[in-house]
């Protein structure tokens, strides 16, 4: 019985201690595995949040603001003490300098539709020629320059590589002449001055004299309707700036009135025409008054007359 009781209890102590020794063998590689991958999830995040907080340390923060103020306050002083400009224009140059000597300099300028200002004004506003760089033709500083001359109102530059420009010019056209205290001026269809002209040039021109002859055009396209005022008028004058007198061919001048006077030129036109008043000696016609024309003759006092039969 002895012997039994033995055996059955070592029998059971073995397999209790098989026991212990499997169990936690098996919990350890367990919990091994998990703590490596942990270990291997966490560690770049580790890292990066490191970082981050290194970053936003405000110790850190501060140095790197220091530092940008530091550079802009540099940079400020370099421009305004025009080291900067300089810098730059000197780079300009190099790189200009480089362009002609590998062949890219203005071999040609072509001006286009200057009728009237002077190649030489255009050319010496221009601000680049003939041997320098191609790449120092700058268009848009070239436009603006030649716009101050008088007679240009547009220009188009345009560089043809490897050594060519094009300038394009849109001049004003003359309309008129106009006599001013201060010299002949070619003037635009609304009257507004060009540049002073030579009358030899422009002989077919309507001529103005007196105030500055704002709406030329307006008058001369109303004279030109009635052909027989058209064939004597030679000359035209405004008048304190509000209305117009007319200068004929035989001296005579003819004074329009301030409203209306489209109508006074028909009436004028009749007179020439029907009653042939510049066959008299006749010095000047009055048309302002609503009632009355009034003449003057040349060698004794002005005589009103009605509406119609002059005297």
């Amino acid at each position: 019985m002895r012997s039994v009781s033995a055996a059955a209890n070592a029998r059971t102590r073995g397999r209790v201690s098989a026991s212990r020794r499997v169990a936690p063998a098996r919990g350890t590689a367990k919990r091994g595995v998990s703590s490596a991958r942990a270990s291997s999830r966490a560690g770049p995040l580790s890292r990066l949040a490191g970082a981050l907080t290194a970053f936003l340390n405000p110790r850190r923060s501060t140095v790197l603001l220091t530092m940008v103020l530091g550079i802009v306050a540099g940079a400020t002083y370099l421009v305004v003490q025009g080291h900067a400009q300089r810098a730059l224009a000197a780079v300009s140059r190099a790189a200009d300098t480089v362009g002609a000597d590998s062949g890219l300099s203005i071999a040609t300028i072509r001006i286009h539709g200057n009728h009237n200002e002077a190649p030489r004004e255009v050319y010496g506003l221009l601000g680049f020629g003939a041997g320098d760089s191609i790449f120092a033709a700058d268009p848009q500083e070239a436009r603006t320059r030649l716009k101050t001359l008088p007679w240009i109102r547009d220009v188009t530059i345009s560089r043809h590589y490897p050594d060519a420009v094009d300038v394009q010019l849109i001049e004003r056209v003359p309309f008129a002449l106009w006599q001013s205290d201060h010299g002949l001026y070619a003037v635009e269809r609304d009257g507004r001055p060009i540049a002073q002209v030579k009358a030899a040039l422009f002989r077919r021109a309507p001529f103005f004299f007196g105030d500055r002859p704002d709406g030329a055009a307006e008058l001369v396209t109303a004279i030109r309707r009635h052909h027989a005022v058209a064939a004597r008028v030679k000359a035209m004058q405004r008048v304190s700036g509000r209305r117009w007198n007319l200068l004929l061919d035989d001296g005579v001048l003819v004074k329009l009135p301030e409203e209306h006077w489209t109508r006074e030129l028909a009436a004028l036109e009749r007179l020439i025409v029907d009653k042939g008043v510049l066959e008299r000696d006749i010095a000047e016609i009055d048309l302002r008054s609503h009632d009355n024309y009034i003449f003057g003759l040349r060698h004794v006092t002005p005589h009103k007359s009605s509406r119609g039969e002059p005297t």
